[in-house]
């Protein structure tokens, strides 16, 4: 079943010129109209089109490349971890952080970042990293466009809070997000019922008290909590796509795949060290997002499947 709605969505975005990305949602509907049912969830490593993923928590998990976006055409549906889909909120999905996350995305391309709640899988098209609902393309300023450069960084202690909370139980709609301490500000002490009543179309303002005494701006709506619209502008930096044909821990190795690739463009090999071992990264540089994706398509045809997009 999940197969057929990934070929069902996939068909559908080509009809789409905002959306870039595949989204991949949970088998079915679940609750009431208005109703969100979600769960935390981490899930078990999976295979798109050739292409293992290791879904895990992270301490720490920052990373770079290109955003799309996806809306219209799944609000209402269910999401990974078993919520429904609301593209006038701030959500995405991701292949492989945990259902719920927090993550700040910024666009690098013009210096606006936004906090994103993660309830979805996905995308698997083109080698995106992300994909964010309508709204959340539209803070970040590239509805129109379709894609842009991006950097993903976790909230880690804000991402942690909601897991510690979803697996105690303390959450309100499918043991998900906790909003219990707004409940005893509205109603004393009384117990938190096990079936909260759905709020539909209101939402309602409610942030999220976090261990350091800090507030993370959000609001509640249909028993979830999503992120409020802060938007912060941060001073944009150069930056420079690449294409990724292969990593090396043998330099030599890297050097005979950079000559390989003369037909495809200039390659160049690219010193790297990761936790204390050294790579040798082999890299043709694109000028736009468009010419990425097509030399990438060119080298996953001519044989190099693990080939990625990266931009620093």
């Amino acid at each position: 079943m999940n197969v057929l709605r990934t070929i069902l969505a996939l068909s559908f975005l080509l009809v789409l010129s905002g959306c870039s990305g595949v989204p991949f949602f949970g088998s079915k509907n679940i609750g009431k109209p208005g109703k969100s049912v979600g769960q935390y969830k981490v899930g078990s490593p999976y295979t798109i089109n050739g292409v293992r993923y290791k879904p895990q928590e992270y301490d720490r998990f920052v990373e770079t490349g290109i955003a799309s976006w996806y809306g219209p055409g799944f609000h209402g549906k269910s999401t990974a971890n078993g919520e429904r889909f609301d593209t006038h909120e701030l959500t995405a999905a991701h292949r492989v952080l945990p259902m719920p996350s927090l993550v700040r995305v910024t666009n690098l391309e013009n210096g606006r970042s936004i906090v994103l709640r993660v309830n979805d899988r996905g995308p698997y098209a083109h080698n995106r990293i992300i994909d964010v609902s309508q709204k959340g393309a539209e803070l970040l300023g590239f509805k129109n466009k379709g894609t842009a450069k991006v950097r993903v960084e976790l909230m880690a202690r804000e991402s942690k809070n909601l897991a510690d909370l979803a697996k105690k139980g303390l959450s309100t709609q499918g043991k998900e997000m906790a909003y219990n301490g707004y409940k005893r500000q509205q109603h004393g002490h009384l117990p938190v019922p096990p079936e909260p009543p759905v709020i539909r179309q209101a939402s309602v303002n409610a942030p999220m008290k976090m261990d350091d005494g800090t507030e993370l701006p959000g609001h509640l709506k249909g028993g979830v909590f999503y992120p409020d619209a802060v938007l912060k502008q941060t001073p944009v930096q150069p930056t420079t796509i690449f294409v990724q044909a292969g990593s090396f821990s043998n330099q030599a190795s890297a050097d005979m795949l950079a000559r390989k690739l003369k037909s495809f463009g200039e390659a160049h090999v690219y010193p790297a060290n990761v936790n204390g071992r050294q790579y040798f990264r082999v890299r043709l540089a694109a000028r736009t997002i468009a010419e990425a994706d097509r030399l990438m398509a060119a080298l996953t045809k001519s044989g190099y499947p693990d080939s990625l997009i990266v931009v620093e």
